[in-house]
């Protein structure tokens, strides 16, 4: 049986409840912790995953390496994998567009096998199963089945072309945090004039409305972060196929007004509709 040893680039979140998951098909799921923070440090040590010093003997030892970063980190990150002249299956699974994901796989293929990946859902705990989208070359796809065969990521093979992966994952998030940016804009708008809860009552009467969740502006906030960089990459690709991207470029900006809320989670809706209102 395939028992691969996987690199995790880097355990946040999100990836580091991936490669907790990736441990049950995997010999041994391997992190960098030089340079990395306390939080990432605990994290890691929390879902099982084995310290190595450097990213040189990560990549030494690694048969599959999965890239799960900042979007704005993901060729950086790609450039000094190359550097090492990595020889196994690289998973470049970041919220980046298709154009900056064919470049990275140019960047890598000559010695690595590169597979376009997207994660669409929350991180893989409490019952939560995302789907880890996928293309690329069948071999390296299928390894990357039977690794998380099983657990609570599913996975999901696209097609063969790097990129297509990509472009689902940023065509699914230009709607569901677009929308959550409207979200706050809305209530936040209606707060203004003391007919927030009013808002939230007509939206309560309809199904499937995010405005009838408010309590999740908070949640937008905290990784906004993260989003922005994502509404950016959102944006790249919809100029690419000849569609406007000013909007998204708008909920980049808008979600930037949050800088100052990265992965509270002690913020309130208060908060976080005080911090949108300010320049």
């Amino acid at each position: 049986m395939d028992q691969p040893t996987v690199g995790i680039l880097h355990p946040g979140s999100m990836g580091a409840a991936v490669a907790s998951c990736a441990a049950a098909n995997a010999s041994q799921v391997l992190w960098c912790e030089t340079g990395r923070s306390t939080a990432s440090v605990k994290r890691a040590a929390r879902f099982g995953l084995t310290p190595v010093a450097t990213l040189a003997e990560l990549l030494d030892r690694s048969d599959i390496v999965i890239s799960l970063c900042p979007p704005a980190a993901a060729e950086d990150l790609a450039r000094d994998v190359a550097g090492h002249r990595f020889v196994g299956v690289y998973v470049e699974a970041n919220a980046i567009n298709p154009e900056r994901t064919q470049r990275i796989a140019k960047l890598l293929e000559p010695t690595a096998t590169v597979v376009d990946g997207g994660v669409v859902g929350s991180p893989p705990i409490g019952g939560k199963t995302p789907t880890l989208y996928l293309s690329g070359a069948t071999e390296a796809t299928g390894r990357l089945e039977r690794l998380f065969a099983g657990t609570a990521v599913r996975t999901k093979v696209l097609g063969s072309e790097i990129g297509q992966a990509s472009a689902l994952k940023l065509s699914y998030a230009s709607f569901q945090k677009t929308s959550r940016v409207l979200v706050a804009l809305s209530i936040g708008m209606a707060r203004a004039h003391g007919v927030d809860h009013e808002l939230i009552d007509i939206a309560s009467r309809r199904t499937d409305s995010y405005l009838a969740e408010p309590e999740y502006i908070a949640k937008t906030a905290a990784r906004a972060w993260r989003w922005g960089p994502e509404m950016e990459e959102v944006a790249d690709t919809l100029a690419a196929a000849g569609l406007p991207p000013e909007m998204l470029r708008a909920a980049a900006t808008t979600l930037a007004r949050w800088k100052d809320a990265k992965d509270d989670s002690e913020l309130t809706l208060t908060d976080a509709l005080d911090q949108l209102a300010q320049p």
